[in-house]
């Protein structure tokens, strides 16, 4: 028996869409609610419009995006491992599991269309159970010893209380949750929007095995595949589905953790948060949610603890088939996801990954802010490297969309000076 049969053709077919798509695609979205995993990829390495015909919504309008999304997704076909590769990936302590998987979470169903292709698991402990009786607690990445104190202290009575922490692995506000559960030897979730073997940030890597050990490290993205900005707004959407409610514990008013607030809230999920100072800037998101969003004001875990109670029942019947894609075909004509998401946190010049990649903001001030871009150049900005420079294909591959589109945003980015024309391709503008 070969290593690639020890895995089924759906698991695997699963796998090469993590790999060829951005998580949230839409067009690929829709066409999960009418074609097999293995249905698309084949298409995909034919060249083929898979989910086009009688009966399939087909149209110019939805042929057009199909194709679109087809030209994005054939430029990483050199990426896409083999399925001993994959195979071997999986025996290396990383798993894959998808919505056919007994350790699937019923809660992503929840996202329709939108919800992961598959998710990539590092750790040992059980996702679905654990997912069932799981708050995340979120915040500021630029947390005060006040707003870690708290989240610190509140996952640790939570975790003693048995329930599971589930955060982002970022600086601040979700490193002190996941140390907090962890002192009580609870189990934690680290939800990454890079791959589960790419530690990032790079100071967490030791954080990062202790939740292992511990509990889960997840990821839409593979193996290897590095974070960029956008994509920590793509995470938040897993993050609020996999948990019963959301607490956010410290959050300025243009913080990511409101991204996060706000899919727990369309999701009806139970939305919480921490009172701060009335002369904190960190405080303001909270305050705003408490007040204008309707969201719980909590100080203590048992104030937690009393809401989420009835909510920690058993997964709902999970969403299946065309039910589960939500959308027609044509429904692949609307933008990235996330265009449809919060605006992300503010803030210039972020630290690059240990590669030397974003995600990165300039240091400097172009003619548009980086929040006002538009999601497809924001991609494209990602994906361009904190040093040297890159040539248009390898731009849109990072990036995960077409030629066309690249070609268009880099023409957007220029003239805004986010980047300039060099001998080694599109580069980062440099200050002055």
């Amino acid at each position: 028996m070969s290593p690639a049969a020890e895995l089924s053709e759906r698991t695997l077919a699963r796998a090469g869409l993590t790999y060829l798509a951005e998580p949230g695609d839409p067009a690929l979205g829709a066409l999960l609610g009418i074609c097999t995993p293995e249905e698309i990829v084949a298409a995909i390495k034919a060249d083929m419009l898979p989910g086009t015909g009688p009966g399939c919504g087909d149209s110019p309008a939805s042929r057009a995006a199909l194709e679109r999304a087809l030209g994005r997704w054939r430029l990483r076909l050199p990426q896409l491992p083999s399925g001993a590769e994959i195979a071997g990936t999986c025996r290396g302590g990383i798993r894959l599991v998808g919505p056919e998987h007994p350790d699937w979470p019923g809660g992503l169903d929840q996202l329709g269309s939108d919800r992961p292709y598959a998710l990539w698991l590092r750790g040992a402990a059980d996702l679905r159970g654990s997912s069932q009786r799981s708050v995340s607690v979120v915040g500021s990445r630029a947390a005060t010893g006040y707003g870690a104190h708290v989240a610190g202290e509140l996952a640790a009575d939570l975790a003693d209380r048995g329930w599971v922490i589930v955060s982002g692995g970022a600086y601040g506000i979700d490193a002190a949750a996941h140390r907090g559960a962890l002192a009580t030897q609870g189990i934690t979730i680290a939800v990454l929007a890079c791959g589960v073997d790419f530690p990032y940030p790079a100071g967490h890597a030791e954080l990062f095995a202790d939740i292992a050990a511990h509990g889960l490290v997840i990821s839409e993205w593979p193996p290897g595949r590095r974070p960029a900005r956008t994509r920590f707004l793509v995470r938040n959407r897993v993050i609020a589905a996999l948990t019963c409610g959301t607490v956010i514990v410290e959050a300025g008013e243009r913080s990511g953790a409101l991204n996060t607030a706000r899919h727990a809230a369309e999701l009806g999920k139970l939305l919480m948060a921490v009172p701060g100072p009335v002369t904190s800037a960190q405080s303001a998101g909270c305050h705003r949610i408490i007040r204008e969003w309707g969201a719980s004001c909590v100080t203590r875990a048992a104030d937690i603890t009393d809401l989420l109670s009835p909510l920690s029942a058993p997964d709902p019947p999970a969403v299946g088939g065309a039910a589960a894609g939500g959308a027609a075909a044509g429904g692949a004509a609307a933008g990235g996801a996330a265009s449809a998401v919060a605006t992300p946190a503010g803030g210039r010049g972020r630290p690059a990954t240990a590669s030397g990649r974003g995600p990165t903001s300039p240091a400097w001030d172009p003619a548009l802010p980086y929040d006002d871009l538009d999601a497809d150049s924001a991609r494209v900005l990602d994906a361009l490297p904190a040093r040297g420079g890159a040539g248009t294909s390898t731009i849109a591959v990072d990036a995960g969309v077409d030629l066309d589109t690249v070609l268009r945003c880099l023409g957007v980015l220029a003239g805004y000076g986010f980047i300039e024309r060099g001998d080694d391709g599109w580069r980062l503008r440099r200050p002055g």
